[in-house]
């Protein structure tokens, strides 16, 4: 079998921090590019916000300078006063409307940029090949639909927009600055790189401990989901105490990351503030000796040390925001390396192929799921339109490889597998798997009714079809005792029908299809003597002209095929009927009398 994935699997090592910054921003940019002209009337109200707080800011100084405190000394101005104030007021009210439509406009342009990439995501998914899921946790692969999104997400919601705001209003400060005050703003500027530095080293840091939370996040999710999906199987062998232990390894891993990127995330904000004060006080004690020494007016000196606050403000957010920016695209990274790997390729030479009868044949094969681990070596097998072929031997000597390259989840390294005679690299996958009907042993069933499950098998069927299918994989009998019948809704992966049950579903699924080739692997495993008794009566029917090839541990359910393949380490060491290997004495011959003497 192909190696499975652990908690370990798959990209679940550190994030550092986007290879290309550019090239990631502008990927992620574009899925908002359908919704350009709302994202240009959220800027244009970005723009009319910041305008007018740093009007009604700047208005300070003549409602101070001449109804306040005039410089004639002739005293305070009560209905100037108020005009000004009530002017201020109304500037002010227009930036609140404008950050309220610039808030409503970007949650609905973040949310549909959202949806695409999660789409695309879902998209891309279907086209990935088997290889990518066998070595991937359901978690890990979760956890890119989730907190990756997620981050992006709170990015698109809110960082951008904070950060065009925030540079508006730094050069809109600045140039105001400017115009109250020259020396005062040489002052704030000194101070202006210092913050800036300080604030982008934090930043840094910052990247690179919110991308390890990001994969330790990842790590934790996939063990969860493995592990509750586990449940039964660690209460049984009582491992509940390793279970335990291991899971707080990965939860003190959790801990720490979040720990160091929570630190140097929360750290900003107070290092920020502090250079923001120390900026404040030097602002604060030239602008009255300049009030003293030089004339400056105290209207100009309170409005430059609001200003000075205004100036440091976005810096502080700035920086603040460069932490999120960079853990929504060391997020977006991992999402679009799955968006980037590599689908199931369509070969130049590949054909649909609708009419298929269903001669197999498998010519010198090898494969190893690994380079440098062969599971099939050199193996051939042929089956004729109608015929049972049987894989029998030990776990892992390669039975289920076999039908994993019949249908092409996995591509052989040597060798030729060809039905009807043509090479089924040169077959759509998508044609061939429709004319391939395949029982696993893992059952998985879908939310909806037991009639829709069934159909699973061919979407074109009526609920007649349905139901006879049902009848041949004795599937019918325990439907009928079903609360709503074919109509009862299954969930939770049919939970609430036993493991047998859920099998019978999945063979008449089989039934259903009207697809040439049959692969049943451990089909009856999960249910009991009798009712395989009953399934095998109505298989019969079922495999009746069709190339049919089981797996099978009970040897009993095989007696009947046209030839069996007894497979060891990856190589047939024996073929032939079931009364002829038995004459042979040899490894069938062992596995039989085997299991026969455990019955």
């Amino acid at each position: 079998m192909p190696p499975m994935g652990g908690r370990n699997a798959g990209n679940s090592g550190p994030v550092k921090k986007p290879k290309d910054t550019k090239a990631a921003l502008k990927r992620l940019m574009s899925y908002t590019r359908p919704d350009r002209g709302r994202m240009a009337f959220a800027f244009f109200c970005v723009l009319l916000s910041s305008a007018s707080n740093l009007t009604a800011s700047y208005m300070l100084r003549p409602i101070i300078n001449n109804y306040i405190s005039p410089p004639d000394g002739s005293g305070g101005n009560i209905p100037g006063l108020l005009q000004g104030l009530a002017v201020m007021a109304a500037v002010y009210l227009v930036g609140v409307a404008a950050t309220y439509f610039q808030s409503r406009t970007m949650i609905g342009v973040s949310q549909r940029a959202l949806s695409r990439i999660r789409a695309e995501l879902f998209e891309k998914m279907q086209r990935l090949p088997v290889r990518f899921f066998d070595t991937r946790t359901t978690g890990e692969i979760m956890s890119r639909y989730t907190n990756d999104v997620d981050t992006i997400g709170e990015m698109l919601n809110n960082t951008i927009v904070q950060i065009i705001s925030g540079s508006i209003s730094i050069i809109g400060t600045l140039a105001l600055m400017l115009y109250t005050n020259v020396w005062l703003t040489i002052v704030t500027l000194i101070m202006a790189p210092l913050m800036a530095k300080v604030g982008t080293t934090i930043a840094a840091r910052s990247r690179k401990r919110f991308g390890r939370q990001q994969a330790a996040l990842g790590e934790v999710n996939g063990f969860i989901e493995e592990h509750v999906t586990g449940q039964k199987v660690i209460k049984v062998f009582c491992h509940e105490g390793k279970t335990v232990e291991e899971f707080s390894e990965l939860n003190d891993k959790l801990r720490d990351a979040q720990v160091k990127a929570q630190f140097a995330g929360g750290i900003m904000g107070p290092a920020m503030n502090a250079m923001s004060q120390v900026n404040y006080t030097l602002t604060a004690c030239v602008g009255s000796l300049l009030c003293v020494l030089r004339g400056f007016d105290v209207g100009g000196l309170t409005v430059f040390v609001n200003f000075s606050r205004q100036f440091s403000r976005p810096i502080n957010e700035f920086a603040q925001q460069l932490t999120i920016v960079m853990s929504a695209l060391a997020g977006a990274e991992r999402v679009f390396a799955v968006m980037d790997t590599e689908p199931e390729k369509a070969g130049a030479d590949e054909k649909p192929m609708d009419s298929i009868k269903g001669d197999v044949e498998i010519n010198n094969v090898t494969f190893g799921y690994n380079p440098d681990k062969t599971v099939l070596k050199n193996v051939s097998v042929y089956a004729h339109p109608g015929q049972k072929i049987a894989l029998v031997g030990s776990t892992g000597a390669g039975k289920t490889t076999i039908t994993n390259l019949i249908t092409r989840f996995y591509d052989i390294d040597e060798g030729e597998i060809t039905i009807d005679g043509v090479n089924i690299e040169n077959i759509t996958r998508e044609s061939l798997r429709k004319n391939i009907a395949v029982v696993l042993q893992d059952t998985h069933l879908f939310t909806g009714t037991v009639m829709e499950n069934i159909r699973y098998g061919r979407l074109d069927a009526t609920d007649r079809e349905v139901r006879a299918a049902a009848l041949t994989s004795s599937a019918h009998g325990f439907i009928r005792h079903l609360p709503d019948g074919y109509d009862t809704v299954l969930e939770g992966d049919g939970s609430n029908l036993s493991q047998g049950q859920r099998q019978l579903l999945n063979i008449a699924r089989a039934a259903l299809s009207t697809a040439p080739i049959l692969v049943l692997d451990e089909a009856t495993s999960s249910v009991d003597t009798m009712t395989e008794k009953h399934i095998n009566e109505g298989m019969d029917a079922l495999m009746e002209n069709r190339t049919t090839f089981v797996i099978a541990h009970r040897l009993s359910t095989i007696r009947n095929a046209d030839a069996i393949m007894v497979l060891e380490h990856g190589e047939i060491i024996e073929r032939g009927t079931h009364e002829e290997l038995l004459a042979e004495k040899g490894r069938y011959y062992e596995l039989y009398t085997g299991m026969k003497e455990l019955d």
